[in-house]
């Protein structure tokens, strides 16, 4: 038996997702934006698509523009505010030190073109330092960017916080949600955030559909200009993918507080088995509050790609970061941020599970990793010892 442990990378898609992807291209082909009957069917289609995803994030439809997934709806975030808060003066970008590298892309980007961007640092538990954040909030800044889980460990950010900080002092407060929604029980109204992302795959959606929620009064520039979503991003919507994404959020919805805690306790079984069985392992963010399906550690130093070929030939299917990210031997920026060495940091490796993990799964996944592993672990252990 093969156990997939990289659901923060992407996520099995049910059959019922899958169903309503195809009934709506089967029933609902034509363009919403036509005026003739078959395109008004269509847009009824979005409509309803378009309440279920609000209402399971916790916004008002009108809220919310759909687009092809979190990267676009970060990218949105971050160059609209930049563009609508330049009249103002606010022209500085403040991101953590441990987000998204898609997020850290941009940021290299636009520093590349002049646009002051700020890194904000973490503590040794990944969590963003919130006397670091005051001091680096100023009334040139137009936004904060900050993920509402992390990707690579599961490290909850202080959002409540954060938004507090960045309201005080006129600074727009974007979180990156893509490992928070369906991993927690937050929802969007009330929270104090003005721009949100996510993601429909990363939540047993389908790839290719997600959407930023806009803060209602908040003036934000269209990243792709067009009639579509309110005139906040054009292209021709794609219905097959929202009707999919309303499926997920709704079987999310129905059994969430009984799935948070089965994840905790299948993830905390294969921590605190590890720990007992093997030498020299660490955990990243334990003490810290994290999602409950996410665990990040390193065995020993062992170099992470060795680790995850030996996990693969055991029938283990992990990652050492995001999976956009993955193929080199670069040390983790969420690790080195963390106070974690070079060495440390390429050790790193993530195991993430989902609502098809199971029990068997995870104790199948134990004995697996501690034979594969035990072996490379005894001397490291022996020196460790002698040392």
């Amino acid at each position: 038996m093969t156990v997939y442990l990289d659901h923060n990378a992407t996520t099995p898609p049910p059959p019922a997702v899958l169903q309503a992807m195809a009934q709506v291209q089967a029933e609902h082909w034509a363009n919403p934006s036509s005026t003739h009957a078959p395109g008004q069917a269509a847009r009824q289609a979005q409509a309803q698509a378009r309440a279920r995803i609000a209402a399971f994030l916790g916004c008002k439809p009108a809220e919310l523009v759909l687009g092809s997934g979190a990267t676009e709806a970060n990218h949105h975030a971050v160059l609209g505010a930049l563009q609508s808060r330049a009249g103002e003066g606010r022209r500085r970008w403040l991101l953590s030190a441990v987000e998204h590298p898609g997020l850290m892309a941009l940021a290299a980007h636009l520093q590349q073109q002049g646009v002051p961007v700020t890194r904000v640092p973490v503590d040794a538990n990944g969590r963003l330092d919130l006397a670091a954040l005051r001091a680096a909030l100023g009334p040139d800044v137009a936004l904060l960017s900050l993920m509402g889980a992390n990707n690579e460990t599961g490290v909850c950010m202080p959002l409540a916080e954060a938004g507090a900080l960045c309201a005080a002092a006129g600074a727009w407060l974007h979180v990156d949600a893509t490992q928070l929604i369906g991993k927690s029980a937050f929802r969007f109204a009330g929270s104090g955030i003005d721009l949100l992302s996510a993601s429909a795959h990363k939540l047993n959606g389908p790839k290719g559909v997600g959407a930023l929620v806009v803060r209602q009064g908040l003036a934000l520039p269209a990243l792709l200009h067009g009639r579509q979503e309110r005139q906040r991003r054009g292209g021709t919507e794609n219905l097959a993918g929202m009707a999919g994404f309303a499926v997920a959020c709704e079987a999310h919805a129905a059994d969430l507080p009984h799935e948070l805690e089965r994840l905790a306790r299948l993830r905390d079984r294969i921590e605190a088995a590890l720990l007992d069985a093997l030498p020299g392992v660490h955990v990243y963010g334990r003490s810290a509050p994290r999602v409950p399906n996410t665990l990040c550690l390193r065995f020993a130093e062992l170099d992470a790609d060795l680790v995850l070929t030996r996990l693969e030939r055991a029938g283990v299917i992990a990652s050492s970061g995001a999976a956009c990210s993955a193929g080199g031997t670069q040390p983790s920026h969420v690790l080195l941020a963390m106070g974690a060495s070079p060495a440390q940091a390429r050790a790193g490796i993530r195991f993430s599970l989902g609502r098809t993990t199971t029990e068997a799964h995870i104790e199948t996944a134990i004995a697996a990793i501690v034979r594969a592993l035990a072996p490379l672990l005894e001397p490291t252990a022996s020196l460790e010892s002698a040392a």
